[in-house]
């Protein structure tokens, strides 16, 4: 009994700190931002972040989706590029409401993510060969429907969305709250989100136990696309045009924010609380860089290693759980 107690108490510390290891380090990144310079921690400076990061959070709450049930995305780019030329096809000035390029691109991606959902839950190819295929296919199809063009000319009820304000809050963060909230409850509090943990924690025994796996996985799939699809409607409204080149690389962005968010890689673990501190560290310190005037050569370097470091310590956590 004496050595449980003793057990107990000597891994508490290290419970203590996987699970807020990630806040301790995100906070310690900005007191040492905003001891080097005066500049980072300002009203101003955090409006910026927070809408830098905005698409990349919304992103990284569909990969945590897919990711929890054992799986993996790679066509969120694309996706983000043909839903936004294609929302800005239906967006020009005196021609449709702004709900409907709203719609039409929301569709474009949940389409997308209902295909990647029925061929692997259809077939047994690798999530990573599908979504690879439907990446390129996407990134076609966006060239294809622009000409290769960047669809410019939209109206300005469309581009409120995406640079527009409300109370002096940018657009993009009042979206990012809502669609985090949203994300969480699915995750946490509805049945389908419990089925994501159980199917990426086993799914032989969720099988089992009766859950049904194909809609499980077409829903996270389907799910993950639709977010990609907002993204790329509100990057878009953001930028004023509609590029077919848009999303190049999103797709590590998000999976990188999931992963340093605590989302194994192995399935079953992963928080929408942890993919959103996990975003904004890497605009953080993406941010701190750019003030510091470090070169954008040097930024790529220190993201690599971050990729690479969390993902080694999601492969020492899992070896600690075997």
């Amino acid at each position: 009994m004496e050595n449980n107690v003793l057990t107990y108490r000597a891994a508490g510390p290290l419970l203590s700190l996987r699970r807020y290891g990630l806040l301790l380090a995100f906070l310690a990144v900005c007191i040492g931002l905003s001891l080097t310079t005066p500049r980072f921690l300002t009203w101003q400076n955090a409006t910026i972040i927070l809408t830098q990061v905005s698409i990349n959070a919304l992103l990284a709450f569909g990969v945590t989706f897919v990711i929890i049930t054992g799986g993996i995305d790679l066509s969120v780019g694309s996706v983000v590029a043909v839903s936004g030329v294609v929302a800005a096809s239906f967006a020009h000035p005196d021609t449709y409401p702004v709900i409907v390029p709203v719609v039409v691109g929301l569709l474009t991606g949940l389409a997308f993510g209902a295909f990647n959902g029925f061929v692997v839950t259809s077939s047994k190819v690798p999530p990573f060969i599908v979504t690879l295929g439907t990446m390129t296919i996407g990134r076609g199809l966006a060239l294809i429907l622009s000409k290769g063009r960047p669809v410019s000319n939209l109206s300005d009820a469309f581009n409120f969305l995406g640079g527009g304000k409300v109370l002096g809050v940018p657009m993009l963060i009042w979206i990012l709250i809502a669609v985090f909230a949203l994300c969480a409850v699915i995750l946490r509090k509805t049945v389908l989100g419990r089925y994501m943990y159980a199917v990426g924690g086993n799914e032989q025994a969720s099988r089992a136990s009766g859950v049904p796996l194909r809609t499980v996985k077409m829903a996270v799939y389907t799910l993950c696309g639709g977010l990609a699809a907002l993204s790329g409607i509100l990057l878009t409204s953001r930028i004023t045009t509609g590029q077919p080149n848009a999303g190049l690389s999103f797709e590590l962005d998000a999976i990188t924010a999931a992963i340093i968010g605590g989302t194994s890689t192995s399935g079953g673990t992963g928080t929408m609380t942890g993919t959103l501190l996990g975003a904004l560290l890497i605009g953080v310190i993406s941010n701190g860089l750019d003030l510091l005037n470090v070169s954008s050569y040097y930024q790529q370097v220190v993201m690599g290693v971050i990729i690479i470091g969390a993902v080694v310590l999601d492969s020492l956590n899992q070896t600690k759980k075997a």
